[in-house]
């Protein structure tokens, strides 16, 4: 450190000398000291003010400039270090030098920038005022060799985080260049073949994260880009297969898209390859493909095509997957299908298997998405279909206790579509769920959202709308009686909204006549 101490000293003399050896010297011990003690020697080289220095060193003709440039890489592996970076002035001298023919430059170049963005988005946005996209993209359609080509890759990355960066990327080129490196690499087998495929892959599929460079690449769904990637989903490759799939979910982020893509045939491609991965299923795949129907599912006027193309009986194959990230997605699905849809409701909501293992899942401990998507499932069955049967069928299967606990959930919106289920259920079958109501301890649960000052205003209506439900019913009207809820319910005849108050003293009669 002492050593290194000196040579910052000299540096500072040196740097605007043309005197290479003695800056080269000074370099050499930069490098030791970084390499012995990296975050000592980082901190040491900023507090000495020496950052300032090193785009002056940048030269493109200079000796120097491999090393320099080596230098900000090993410095820029701190997090600590990457902001100095970018305010010392580094960005745009090293974007310079990404034109150079010499391969030491680029090298240690492509490690430094991709270092000084690795996680940080005031290098990014920095990035995006450069015309980097355009150098990078000249850059990589000069390589040839693997490893340069990873390396630009290694650059490109982390930028095309940033959604200005990924707009710029699609403008400079980028997407043809990955197209082509897919067209190279996919039936390559070596090893070098199947890392470019999946770099390439992924990159594609993070370009089309944002709104802007997706929709330019989609072009109204008659885009080359996007008929290109179509052709990855019956691919006999896993991993193209897989970025297709992806890709389509990104493409399908808004009501359009969806619609478009719907009407020209993509979810027979996406039923296709689900079906190729339910014996030997590839877990990234059938996730990546449910995520697509799914989103694909959103718009109404899609449900029922979907729906008759058969969609619910393809994710109905993956009810046995032991895997998380596959039961999550596959509830999703069928919970944006049945939306609105009463027979596909009906229909799911007869089928005990189903009922059956959203009540298992309802206990998955473990994983809180899967367990809350069950039981959304299980509330939208009922009240999409608002059939007997499908009552009937999620009494049998046991699922009332776990509405209840839905009705307690920290999520409003999960609160609410237990307690519009809980209130079908009531209305629809009191006789057979009356049991499970009383064990659920259902009208103590009731008393506690009427009694919290946090309860949303549709919280409050919707617990008086079930109790009034559930007076017919010997038992619960006893415990109604027992806990006093005239006092809770009168109180809320002042509720400021409307509803409420008014449900209040609709409620409040009701009590009233049936102590």
């Amino acid at each position: 450190m002492d050593n290194l101490s000196g040579a910052l000293e000299k540096l500072k003399l040196v740097s605007t000398d043309s005197a290479t050896d003695n800056v080269e010297s000074c370099l050499d011990c930069m490098l030791k000291a970084l390499a012995n003690n990296n975050t000592e020697a980082s901190l040491k080289i900023q507090e000495m003010g020496i950052l300032p220095l090193l785009p002056a060193l940048l030269r493109p003709q200079s000796s120097c400039t491999p090393k320099v440039a080596n230098i900000i890489a090993e410095l820029a592996k701190n997090e600590f270090m990457r902001s100095p970076c970018v305010e010392a002035g580094l960005i745009p001298p090293l974007a310079q030098l990404l034109n150079s023919s010499n391969q030491e430059v680029l090298l240690q170049t492509g490690r430094a920038l991709g270092n000084i963005c690795y996680d940080s988005q005031s290098s990014k946005e920095q990035f995006a005022s450069t015309n980097i996209a355009e150098e990078l993209v000249r850059l990589f359609q000069k390589q040839s060799e693997h490893e340069k080509k990873e390396m630009v890759f290694e650059v490109l990355a982390p930028l095309a985080e940033n959604d200005v960066i990924k707009l710029q990327l699609v403008e400079a080129g980028l997407v043809e260049c990955l197209l082509e490196v897919v067209a190279q690499t996919v039936d390559g087998e070596r090893e070098e073949d199947v890392a470019q495929l999946k770099t390439a892959s992924d990159l594609m599929v993070l370009l089309l994260l944002g709104d802007e460079s997706m929709q330019k690449l989609f072009e109204g769904g008659k885009g080359s880009v996007f008929q290109r990637v179509l052709s990855w989903i019956p691919s006999h490759n896993h991993q193209l297969q897989l970025a297709g799939a992806l890709a389509i979910a990104n493409f399908a982020r808004n009501d359009g898209n969806c619609i478009h893509m719907v009407d020209t045939g993509i979810v027979q491609k996406l039923l296709e390859l689900l079906d190729r991965h339910v014996e030997e299923g590839n877990v990234t795949v059938q996730h990546a493909a449910l995520s697509a129907l799914r989103n694909l599912a959103i718009p109404v006027v899609n449900k029922s095509k979907m729906l008759s193309a058969g969609v619910a009986d393809v994710v109905l194959k993956f009810l046995q997957s032991e895997m998380p990230p596959v039961q999550f997605k596959l509830l999703g699905t069928l919970r944006m299908l049945i939306d609105t849809q009463a027979e596909a409701a009906n229909q799911l909501g007869t089928n005990g298997k189903l009922v059956e293992k959203l009540v298992e899942w309802c206990e998955a401990k473990d994983h809180a998405g899967v367990m809350g998507e069950s039981n959304r499932l299980l509330s939208a069955l009922i009240r999409h279909s608002k059939s007997k049967e499908v009552v009937r069928t999620v009494i049998q299967g046991g699922g009332v206790k776990h509405l209840v606990t839905m009705a307690t959930s920290e999520h409003m919106i999960m609160q609410n579509e237990a307690l519009v289920a809980l209130g079908l259920i009531a209305a629809l079958d009191l006789v057979a769920a009356e049991n499970d109501f009383v064990g659920a301890s259902l009208v103590s649960v009731l008393h506690k959202l009427l009694s919290d000052e946090r309860s949303a205003p549709e919280i409050k209506y919707n617990s008086m709308i079930l109790i009034c439900a559930v007076m017919g019913s010997e038992p619960l009207h006893k415990e109604v009686q027992s806990l006093a809820f005239i006092d809770v319910v009168s109180k809320l005849r002042a509720h400021e909204n409307k509803t409420v108050s008014h449900q209040a003293s609709l409620t409040e009669q009701r009590l009233t006549a049936q102590s």
